[in-house]
């Protein structure tokens, strides 16, 4: 039989299952737990649409139709197979005892919770609409999470939605494999505040407490909770052992700060932190590091700050911060994981404000930086361009002749430094041009003129205080795009890219110009087909050259996907260029050197990059590289590279992430240096994975500073499945395998 009545709302919702709020997928070789076994044969709760909070859903009893009696007060019990429904909530049991008048049930043998998140299991409980409902001796599952626990007892307040637990066991572990466990003495868990408060936790791993917390708190759901992080562990041959203990302090819903103090063994505490905060029209992140009186640096402060700012103003206008500051010169070296640590000459500290539109496009900005090499010739340091305002404009125009395109760009920049010749540079250069192109072909004539004008202060005696520099330039560019079917079926695409710009600027003698901000970059195909061949205005080369450039690409005709594209280009003078910087020779070829690029991908798994400049006179390479990558899946990647530059480099590099058994999966990286014979960075690493854990390992030995001194480090990462992890060894795989991706890890 049925029996319907309007009692008060089951309130049991076991919010335990927030402390692991994310599915969290079973390892290999784990067996399916009980729910999911009974998942086929058990039937599932009704869905009942979610009634109004203020309308009680109804109850609905029901028992074997001979095992039921009821009293004349309409009190029944009812024993065999005794279900209790509300919504999508069940309740069985061997036997019930129900009060009519209040609504009370007390359960008996075999009692069983279900929810679509939780299925409860215990010896006996009670249901009260007034008091809630409470079970003994249970035993709990979440089947969307392959986690599962077991209480001494549960009680559920259905006044407040609170619900508590006693001598609490939790562990996302098969049974016969129970590798790690949450174990609390007691835990309360508010479901309307949706926060949970544990009190005397402990974890264990294989059976070893691995963290005790008299008190803790954590969310019931995927918000934002303050708290504190499991510890990141390592150290290094430097700074002795590494422990950091982090913080998470949710602030409001769009502030929040990471509190990270990292006690070094050999220098003392670092209390660093991060915030970060985001509004309608900003955002940002301020952080920092201070580590008061460095044992192993004469007890100095050691300190770092850096501000990332964004803020989008009225209109088309953004305002942007990015300033990075240390305390000394060697913060890098002792504090970045690495050899990165030895490469950083100078921090950069910048405010902008842009603005932006179909046409125009100006910046004003506030520059200067940190010279943080100290060895750096004075020279060679960055000048502080204070201000510094960019500005450019381009229009088009639709004629019998095509679109005629117009516009300029300009710069207003302050130069200063403590040495040298410092002052002022203006540089205007508009531009009007032509833009004939189609499918398959495109033609852009154009010409302009330049202007540069100087206001110099601390000059050499003798010279112009206010030099300038004039000149017209044109260009003619030219570009073909012929297209066929390939392959056997014609499933696939390949093109043919023939590319030629002609550039005329006419000599202007620069020596007496000074050297603020230009310099060469290197040789590339984006160079070969530039205006300027320097970046910076206080030098424009002389040109009367053509660059020819051909391209030719392989898609897949029905994805559009990219599998080849191959390009070689080369610079013909006829003229030898004039102008050169202090420290460039002089032309002496009517060549520039040939560029040539390859790139292989989507083929297979493999990819392959390469890259030549090549020498025709001196027939030799001034600068090559080329990557092999085989990655068959995100986590598993097999790298092998070349990288030299003709008397400054020669390197090879090998690394990779993969597995070498059913659970165990090896990191290796070696980078070394054939010019030096000499290893310049090293680490091997091994992670083992078992069914509802895994930890990660990995030692490091790098060039740690200028002078080239070896460091030795290790870091340990153990997740626990639907826990948490200690360690962030993810982060540095990441950055130093390429192509290297973690599996998202379980949780």
């Amino acid at each position: 039989m049925a029996r319907e009545t309007s009692t008060a709302g089951l309130q049991v919702l076991l919010a335990m299952a927030v402390l692991s709020t994310a599915p969290v997928e079973a390892g290999e070789d784990c067996p399916p737990t009980a729910a999911e076994k009974a998942q086929s044969s058990t039937p599932a709760a009704p869905a009942v649409p979610a009634a109004p909070a203020e309308v009680d859903e109804r109850v609905t009893i029901e028992a074997d139709d001979d095992d039921f009696v009821f009293d004349a007060n309409g009190n029944a019990v009812l024993s065999g197979n005794v279900v209790m429904r509300q919504g999508d909530k069940l309740i069985r049991a061997d036997r019930l005892e129900y009060n009519a008048k209040s609504g009370d049930a007390k359960l008996d043998g075999a009692v069983e919770f279900t929810t679509p998140r939780l299925v409860v299991r215990g010896s006996n409980g009670t249901y009260s609409p007034t008091l809630g409902a409470q079970f003994e001796g249970t035993q709990f599952e979440l089947p969307a999470n392959n986690a599962r626990g077991s209480a001494r007892k549960m009680h559920v307040d259905a006044a407040t939605g609170t619900l508590e637990l006693d001598d609490v066991s939790f562990t996302t572990c098969p049974v016969t494999d129970v590798a790690w466990r949450l174990k609390s003495r007691r835990i309360e868990l508010d479901t309307r505040a949706r926060t949970g408060t544990g009190h005397g936790t402990s974890v264990e791993f294989k059976d070893v407490p691995i963290i005790y917390l008299p008190w803790m708190t954590f969310p019931i759901d995927d918000q934002r909770k303050s708290g504190f992080f499991f510890p990141s562990i390592g150290g290094s041959s430097r700074n002795g052992a590494e422990v950091t203990l982090p913080y998470y302090w949710n602030i409001r819903p769009n502030v929040d700060f990471m509190a990270e103090p990292t006690y070094y063994g050999k220098r003392g505490v670092d209390f660093g932190g991060r915030l970060r905060y985001l509004t309608n029209h900003q955002r940002g992140t301020l952080s920092f590091n201070y580590l008061p009186n460095d044992d192993l640096e004469n007890d100095i402060d050691r300190t770092r700050v850096q501000l990332e700012h964004v803020a989008e103003l009225p209109g088309d206008w953004r305002f942007r911060i990015d300033a990075t500051d240390v305390g000394d010169s060697s913060y890098f070296e002792d504090f970045a994981h690495g050899p990165e640590g030895t490469s950083v000459p100078f921090t950069e500290r910048l405010a902008e404000v842009t603005y932006r539109d179909e046409h125009w496009n100006v910046r004003a900005q506030a520059q200067d930086f940190q010279t943080i090499d100290e060895d750096l010739p004075v020279d060679d340091r960055p000048y502080a361009r204070t201000p510094r305002v960019l500005g450019s404009g381009g229009w088009a125009t639709g004629t019998s002749l095509g679109a005629i395109d117009y516009g300029f760009d300009a710069e207003l920049v302050n130069f200063e430094r403590n040495t040298g010749v410092t002052g002022w540079r203006m540089d205007a250069a508009p531009r009007v041009g032509l833009d004939w192109s189609a499918p398959g072909y495109f033609v852009r004539p154009s010409v302009g003129f330049r202007y540069t004008q100087y206001s110099l202060d601390d000059n050499t005696p003798g010279t112009d205080a206010t030099p300038t520099r004039s000149l017209p330039f044109a260009s003619l560019d030219a570009g073909l795009v012929f297209e066929r079917q390939a392959g056997s079926r014609g499933q696939r695409r390949m093109t043919l890219e023939p590319r030629a710009l002609y550039l005329y600027t006419p000599f202007r003698e620069q020596g007496d110009l000074p050297l603020f901000d230009t310099g060469l970059p290197n040789l590339n195909l984006v160079q070969l087909f530039r205006a300027n061949r320097y970046v910076g205005a206080d030098r424009v080369n002389d040109a009367n050259q053509v660059a020819f450039g051909l391209t030719s690409r392989l898609f897949d005709g029905s994805t559009g996907a990219q599998y080849l594209a191959a390009s070689i280009g080369q610079v013909y003078y006829f003229e030898k260029p004039r102008v050169v910087l202090p420290d460039e020779p002089a032309a002496t070829r009517d060549t520039s050197d040939f560029i040539a690029q390859v790139s292989l991908s989507a083929y297979k798994d493999w990819n392959v990059e390469a890259g030549l400049q090549w020498n025709p006179e001196d027939t030799r390479s001034e600068r090559s590289q080329v990557r092999l990558q085989y990655r068959p899946k995100d986590d598993q990647v097999l790298n092998v590279a070349y990288r030299a530059q003709r008397d400054v480099l020669e390197q090879t590099e090998l690394s990779g992430a993969w597995p070498i058994g059913k659970r165990w999966k090896a990191y290796a990286r070696a980078v070394y240096s054939l010019r030096d014979s000499e290893m310049l960075e090293r680490f091997a690493g091994f992670e083992y994975r078992a069914c509802c854990w895994r930890v990660r390992v990995v030692a490091r030995r790098s060039i740690s500073n200028r002078e080239g001194t070896q460091e030795s480090s290790f870091y340990l990462q153990l997740e626990l499945n639907g826990l948490s992890s200690v360690g962030d060894a993810d982060a540095f795989l990441e950055h130093t395998i390429r192509g290297y991706s973690p599996e998202t890890p379980p949780r």
